[in-house]
């Protein structure tokens, strides 16, 4: 019977994990019968430090091995749009409203989510409650983004290592190592990434990651703790060629951390973003998507100003054209 002990006992005495060492570990929780307690005691271990870049490229590695095999056709042109989770900050589901915007504006977007574990309603909560339903099936998946640039991944369909966690994440109910792998294991494997971090050393790591990777992405991370673009205090921008701060929205709006209150439960999780892809959303809700989205345009249309194009995805998000987008995905 395998065993986590060794890996485990290396954290705990500050020792680093070799790329084999965070391959077979993740390989080992994917194929073979650890105990929940392992598991735990592992999990528990990684949160007394930062991932290093050799830790986070060998559970990659293991996780899309492991994964599903999925073969999508525009996955060099599409996007993935998915930040870690594990803020606390309970604010609305950004990233999610986000990928409807993109895909409404003509992009493709393959997204890659979870339910919520140490959040009320994770991006694959709030959807199954938008009357979502998710399939492994690449033929489905295919003709969503061809029919409405759109489709979404829900990560446990794909992962059987997450599928396998899933008690023990609930149980410890915080951000774990599982949080820093998710948005890297888009099994798609889309060549456009935007992604948020919960903390300035995970954020540099993923920007070193996606670069050797040949990615074009942005990372986020907001000063005060957030895994999105909020405009509520200053937010570090990492791109293969720029290393910036934002600091205020296109529209000098000032947001504040209620204004962008997620809700009390997956219910109303759902219905705050019906309401804002239907155009009647918040001038704070309106901001911040918009915000959001400039930042995946801009890799896609690199020379243009991301003032034109924080406008541009706030013009798209109020004229409510974007809950045709979800209407139509209910439909595929």
């Amino acid at each position: 019977m395998k065993t986590l002990k060794k890996y485990t006992e290396k954290v705990i005495h500050g020792e680093s994990l070799s790329f084999t060492d965070a391959y077979e570990c993740m390989h080992s929780i994917g194929t073979e019968e650890i105990s929940e307690i392992e598991i735990s005691a592992l999990l528990i271990a990684l949160q007394f430090r930062s991932l290093e870049l050799n830790e986070l490229l060998g559970f990659q590695a293991a996780l899309l091995d492991l994964a599903i095999p999925l073969e999508l056709e525009s996955s060099s042109e599409a996007i993935d749009v998915c930040g870690t989770g594990g803020d606390n900050k309970n604010t609305f589901n950004i990233s999610t409203i986000s990928a409807f915007v993109l895909a409404s504006m003509g992009y493709k977007v393959i997204k890659h989510g979870n339910y919520g574990v140490s959040s009320i309603c994770g991006s694959s909560t709030v959807l199954e409650n938008l009357g979502i339903r998710f399939t492994t099936d690449a033929s489905a998946l295919n003709r969503q983004l061809d029919k409405n640039n759109l489709c979404f991944l829900h990560a446990p369909h794909f992962h059987p290592a997450l599928k396998k966690v899933a008690v023990v994440r609930k149980v410890l109910g915080t951000r774990t190592v599982f949080n820093g792998i998710g948005p890297l294991v888009n099994p798609a494997r889309p060549r456009f990434q935007l992604t948020g971090t919960y903390s300035l050393e995970l954020a540099r790591l993923y920007a070193h990651l996606l670069k050797i990777q040949e990615k074009e992405f942005c990372v986020v991370h907001g000063l005060d703790g957030f895994d999105e673009l909020s405009f509520i205090g200053s937010t570090r921008i990492f791109t293969k060629n720029h290393d910036l701060i934002i600091e205020k929205s296109p529209n000098q709006q000032s947001l504040n951390l209620e204004e962008l209150f997620g809700g009390k439960n997956a219910k109303e999780a759902a219905e705050i973003c019906q309401t804002i892809l239907s155009g009647k959303g918040s001038k704070a809700q309106n901001t911040v998507v918009s915000g959001n989205v400039a930042l995946a345009l801009q890799l896609f249309e690199p020379n243009s100003d991301y003032s034109d194009l924080f406008f541009q995805a706030e013009n798209h998000l109020k004229s409510g054209k974007t809950i045709q987008t979800l209407k139509k995905q209910l439909r595929l």
